[in-house]
């Protein structure tokens, strides 16, 4: 039985909004002048570079504290650090492997050990190896992409669970190749499809608790994860396949982020925002 949010009414069309109710609120959102996130505390995975960095700097130019974790580019993990906290923010910092159960565990424990809550979940970090056929990918390869693409986020958001409360936002990073595939990055895109469908059903799972799980399945972007993983050539024509003949920059793809971490996005769940050049899939 479909339970009642409101008096039973009817109006003539096309209806006066002075009559309803409740009233039909359509003035914007308020923010403080610090910015939408002030105060959140947002955790972040692979944040050393690339979209994870972008997010970071972001969430904390619009008042968020940051706790971010990256694999091995201590350099560049101590820049990210650096420009959060000349944003006035609050930074944890920590070099751990997420495709091991424990140190997702470790994660949780030391930024709620630092800053005593959490309010948003970044899933972000990724990794690939090209492979040109099926038998060319090995069972230990198939673990570590899975691991550390889809495994982390499960840990990660599981772990994260008794710390969130109403009005929370977990966001999980996809990628087009979920939607169209790729023949040369078969376990990746079949990592990435599996967090869709990890998204959509926790969604529907947290809905009761008004915490919400989005995506974003970013298209060609360009992040040293790419230069690192193809040939020259490869690198030197990424992205010119999309509508807009170019790949996209890291600080391009982290507004879909914010919008899905702040009130703005407060009726979305379950849902994955495609910043890809203007490519249209499917879902």
């Amino acid at each position: 039985m479909t339970k009642k949010l409101r008096p039973k009414q009817k109006q003539k069309r096309p209806g006066f909004e002075e009559n309803l109710q409740p009233k039909s609120l359509t003035a914007p959102i308020e923010y403080s002048k610090e910015g939408k996130l002030v105060d959140k505390v947002a955790i972040i995975t692979g944040a050393d570079s690339g979209i994870g960095k972008a997010v970071a700097l972001l969430f904390a130019k619009e008042g968020a504290h940051i706790s971010f974790c990256y694999l091995s580019e201590t350099i560049d993990a101590k820049d990210t650090k650096s420009k959060i906290l000349n944003f006035g923010r609050k930074c944890k910092m920590l070099k751990l492997d997420v495709s091991k159960e424990k140190n997702c565990q470790k994660l949780i424990d030391e930024t709620i050990s630092y800053f005593g809550k959490i309010d948003i979940v970044v899933n972000n970090a990724g990794l690939h190896w090209e492979s040109k056929s099926l038998e060319d990918i090995s069972t230990k390869q198939l673990d570590q992409t899975f691991k550390n693409n889809f495994y982390s986020y499960f840990w990660i958001t599981k772990f994260s669970l008794p710390f969130l409360k109403k009005g929370a936002s977990i966001i999980n990073t996809t990628s087009v190749t979920a939607y169209r595939g790729s023949d040369h990055l078969i376990d990746y895109a079949a990592s990435k499809g599996a967090i869709i469908a990890f998204t959509r059903s926790l969604s529907k799972n947290l809905a009761e608790k008004q915490i919400r799980v989005n995506g974003v399945a970013p298209g060609p972007i360009w992040t040293p994860l790419i230069a690192s993983t193809f040939d020259g050539k490869h690198n030197s024509e990424f992205g010119s396949e999309q509508p807009l003949k170019r790949a996209g920059m890291p600080y391009e793809v982290a507004p879909s982020y914010l919008f899905l971490a702040s009130e703005d996005s407060s009726y979305i769940s379950g849902q994955i925002l495609h910043p890809n050049g203007g490519e249209s899939v499917n879902g």
